[in-house]
């Protein structure tokens, strides 16, 4: 970790809480999409509750993609605490500060990400 300074350091801590917060807020409005569809016959007609499932369906997979994004963003913080945010799981190497900046969550270099 001694590659990145206190500043950077702060720095991409504050990102990843500002990706969090948005996360979760994004995470809420997913759980509403996920709602039961209305199969009541009078109240939709049949192309809106298709339509609605299909939304749904989409909400699944949104819902999906975001939990994984959380507990990235989750373990980054971990790795931070821990004294080894910026250090690659896989081959020890420095994380470079560039990669942080854009995806401070990663966990590998980028060498190991391809």
């Amino acid at each position: 970790m001694k590659h990145l300074s206190e500043a950077q350091l702060r720095d991409l801590r504050d990102e990843l809480k500002r990706q969090l917060a948005k996360l979760e807020r994004s995470m809420t409005v997913t759980d509403e999409a996920l709602k039961t569809v209305e199969l009541d016959q009078a109240a939709v007609g049949r192309l809106s509750r298709m339509d609605s499932l299909q939304s749904q369906g989409m909400a699944k997979g949104l819902r999906e993609r975001e939990a994984v994004r959380l507990a990235s963003i989750q373990e980054a913080m971990r790795r931070m605490d821990a004294g080894t945010f910026g250090v690659c799981t896989e081959c020890g190497s420095e994380v470079g500060f560039q990669r942080l900046v854009v995806f401070p969550e990663s966990a590998t270099c980028a060498i190991c990400a391809d």
